[in-house]
């Protein structure tokens, strides 16, 4: 799985040439966004369809390769979240997704942030 992200993430950047290089204000905020996103999803605690609504919620005001760099690094962010924690160790896994659910990154994003701080 790990492999599978990296390789996603280095394609979605090649694909996007120097744009993938800067990473404006707006858009940093974006991918932290789509970052709890992620977390929730990985939880289980979005079904497909409110998992779709909330990344459109973020990602809609962006075009499609502003989008797919918004997601490339909410993708890294969220595996970065993973280093150090055993990845076959789902209770592991969980519990560093859920202290990050509980962040401040998380709790100040009140539009993604189901059950948390809506």
């Amino acid at each position: 799985m790990q492999r599978f992200i990296a390789i996603l993430v280095l394609s979605m950047l090649t694909n996007t040439g120097v744009q993938a290089l800067s990473l404006g204000p707006d858009e940093f905020a974006a991918a932290e966004r789509l970052t709890c996103v992620l977390a929730q999803q990985s939880l289980g605690y979005l079904n497909d369809e409110e998992y779709a609504e909330m990344t459109e919620l973020v990602l809609d005001e962006y075009d499609q390769t502003q989008s797919d760099v918004i997601y490339a690094k909410a993708l890294g962010y969220y595996h970065g979240l993973m280093f150090g924690v055993n990845n076959k160790d789902e209770r592991q896994v969980s519990n560093r997704t859920i202290v990050f659910l509980n962040s401040q990154a998380c709790t100040t994003n009140t539009d993604v942030s189901i059950g948390l701080t809506m």
